[in-house]
């Protein structure tokens, strides 16, 4: 064990990865998709997820003025998906027809159910933190989804 810079430390411990991808609802309607690697459960009783998005993407605006989002654990098969989201902004392109994601509407404010995803989970803003140059939002999960044979998408950068 030696002492070394900080992006060799993140690069030791970074991969493989779960990734996810969270779901807006835009200002002026529509919905936003952004792929995410910093997410965690929060709380037991009640279940809660906090999802960390910077403060110039187009999903904290997104979040900030609708106070729902939809934590998606896409499956391998979402992996051109999860590359698109993570690459492109809502601002410039409709993520969700661009992406020809399958979805139904969820129960809660109806932010997308995406069906091709191992699970989702509908949240609701509960509280939020700002943390450096990321908030961090706060979402007691409401209502989930599963599908038991769908394989979790795990990003490997292969």
């Amino acid at each position: 064990m030696k002492q070394t810079d900080l992006s060799t430390a993140y690069g030791l411990i970074h991969l493989p990865a779960k990734v996810a991808l969270a779901v807006t609802e835009k200002p002026q309607g529509g919905y936003n998709l952004i792929t995410i690697e910093w997410f965690m459960r929060t709380s037991i009783q009640p279940p809660m997820f906090a999802i960390s998005i910077g403060h110039t993407r187009f999903s904290h605006e997104c979040l900030q003025q609708n106070r729902f989002f939809n934590l998606v654990f896409p499956s391998v098969e979402m992996k051109d998906l999860c590359a698109l989201a993570g690459s492109t902004t809502g601002r410039e392109i409709d993520k969700m027809e661009y992406g020809k994601v399958r979805y139904f509407p969820g129960k809660l404010h109806k932010i997308p159910v995406l069906e091709d995803a191992v699970a989702v989970f509908e949240c609701e803003i509960v509280t939020q933190v700002r943390s450096g140059d990321h908030t961090i939002f706060v979402g007691e999960i409401k209502y989930c989804w599963a599908d038991k044979e769908k394989k979790l998408l795990v990003y490997t950068m292969e």
